[in-house]
């Protein structure tokens, strides 16, 4: 997130300097980091906790659509980066892999029907297949079917188009070139320890990790980007909109499959139904990982609890983000989740057996000796203050910004980074509303991102158009084919245009 909006900044006024301190010894170790994600370009494509059944049998499919165009804009920077330097060799960082959704039994069934019906009407999804065939499931993922009884009822859906990527060596090349850039300082193993106002800006205290010294850096403008770590920082700058807000962390772990043999029977990420009382970080899939030039099977992630904030943070992290103004709506979700804590509780005390019954479910075939338990990153899912039940546990991103835009944090997790991009471009229009009001800016924010003024939601050939173009430029040979139906040849108007994004 901090490196997405800091090259953003600099597209927009190369004159600005921008300061960062990293508090690991190099970027994207922590929760951009390969292992500590599920590396799934989030769309929309397969996340069945995105496309909620309502009591009529009906798919809502909004917020899916929301996270596909998101993700949509995040291409469309990686691929200007691309163009001109800042970014280099995408399959080092972003891979075509095709997203599924598997469910069994008739009620699931009926489901991912629904959700396949509706989402392929749409032209974002219209690429999504269905199959209730056992023999046609085999051709999309052999390691699904086999050892399968195959008279029980199924459903698969998959979008070829979907992709794997990984956030932590994205990041750490966007930082490079960040670090190469005039104005731009990059302070590795240097931890922000307090934030307070400095007349209309604010003055960072900042601890230099390797000489154990600490400093002081003021600024017009901060943002908080420091995953779990954002929350504590925000509550100590003490602004008004961060009033309330309460961290919940959740911990993970993946197994995982690098036996060559087994691995190269996979070309998929394939997601299933959350179990009841879960929250939507562990929603069960069976994964094709590139990681630092590796290809390996990922099954996960297993919840669990850890009272840091942070994968390196301090065991004591939740102990002290408790305040006045967050302790009763801390307790509400408390009452409210009981659920989610058997959940967790469950989790933790899971046995390497108990786990590969959870693979098996996806992969029957799964003999335990091939696969080993990993860490996964920490998560800190947002608690905020609700009128009616004093407090609710959020699962999303949320940014919490002050009134005069001086500061911002980011708060939450899932779609997290695949959305860096629209997130980030809600930071810059609440912290610097009139450079984004301007000719200049809005010329280079389009140039960056050329579906900024469009809504590819409506706007379906502009949308083919653009997303042709940028997997392309990105290597993902699943690109959508172009084409129009018939009813709506001849119908384009200037937005409408694909030649107005040539070369963009």
């Amino acid at each position: 997130m901090s490196a997405t909006l800091a090259t953003m900044l600099k597209v927009l006024d190369p004159e600005l300097r921008i300061t960062i301190f990293e508090s690991l010894p190099q970027a994207g170790q922590e929760s951009s980091s390969g292992w500590n994600n599920a590396g799934t370009g989030h769309a929309g494509l397969c996340e069945l906790n995105y496309t909620a059944e309502g009591p009529d049998g009906e798919v809502a499919i909004n917020k899916a659509q929301a996270i596909f165009e998101g993700f949509e804009q995040s291409k469309a920077l990686w691929s200007y980066l691309l163009q001109h330097g800042q970014l280099q060799h995408p399959e080092g960082f972003i891979r075509a892999v095709p997203h599924m959704s598997f469910v069994r039994g008739e009620q699931n069934v009926r489901f991912l029907r629904a959700r396949h019906e509706r989402m392929a009407g749409h032209h974002f999804f219209e690429q999504m297949e269905i199959t209730e065939d056992w023999s046609v499931a085999e051709q999309w993922a052999p390691l699904l079917t086999a050892g399968r009884d195959r008279t029980e009822a199924f459903a698969l859906t998959r979008v070829e188009a979907g992709t794997d990527v990984n956030f932590g060596a994205l990041a750490r090349q966007m930082m490079q070139s960040l670090e190469a850039m005039h104005g731009v300082s990059v302070f590795y193993a240097h931890e922000v320890k307090n934030v307070t106002r400095a007349g209309q800006g604010w003055s960072l205290r900042v601890r230099d990790k390797r000489a154990g010294s600490s400093f002081v850096c003021e600024s017009d403008f901060v943002f908080l980007g420091a995953g779990g770590g954002a929350l504590p920082l925000l509550q100590k700058a003490g602004i008004k909109e961060g009033k309330g807000f309460a961290g919940f962390p959740v911990s993970g772990q993946w197994l995982v499959c690098d036996q060559p043999e087994i691995v190269a029977q996979h070309q998929a990420k394939i997601y299933g139904k959350a179990a009841v009382g879960a929250p939507p970080m562990s929603v069960p899939h069976l994964d094709t990982r590139y990681i630092d030039g590796r290809q390996a099977l990922l099954f996960g992630p297993f919840a669990g609890f850890s009272p840091k904030f942070l994968k390196t943070g301090s065991y004591l992290d939740l102990a002290k983000s408790i305040k006045a103004d967050n302790l009763w709506p801390m307790l509400a979700v408390g009452r409210d989740n009981v659920d989610l804590t058997v959940y967790l509780m469950g989790q933790v005390l899971q046995s390497h057996e108990k786990r590969m019954a959870a693979v098996r479910e996806f992969f029957p075939d799964a003999k335990s000796a091939d696969w080993r338990l990993e860490s996964a990153g920490q998560r800190v899912q947002i608690i905020k203050k609700d009128a009616a039940r004093g407090g609710v546990l959020q699962f999303g991103t949320e940014v919490v910004s002050a009134e005069d835009g001086s500061i911002a944090g980011l708060l939450g997790a899932s779609p997290g980074a695949s959305t860096a991009v629209t997130v980030m471009l809600d930071v810059l229009e609440r912290c610097f509303p009139q450079q984004m009001q301007s000719d200049l800016w809005q010329e280079r924010l389009t140039a960056m991102i050329p579906s900024y003024s469009i809504d590819l939601n409506r706007d379906r050939a502009a949308f083919k158009a653009l997303n042709q173009q940028h997997n392309e430029q990105l290597g993902l040979h699943a690109s959508v084919v172009v084409s129009e139906p018939e009813h709506n040849r001849g119908r384009r108007g200037r937005e409408s245009d694909p030649k107005r994004f040539a070369g963009s």
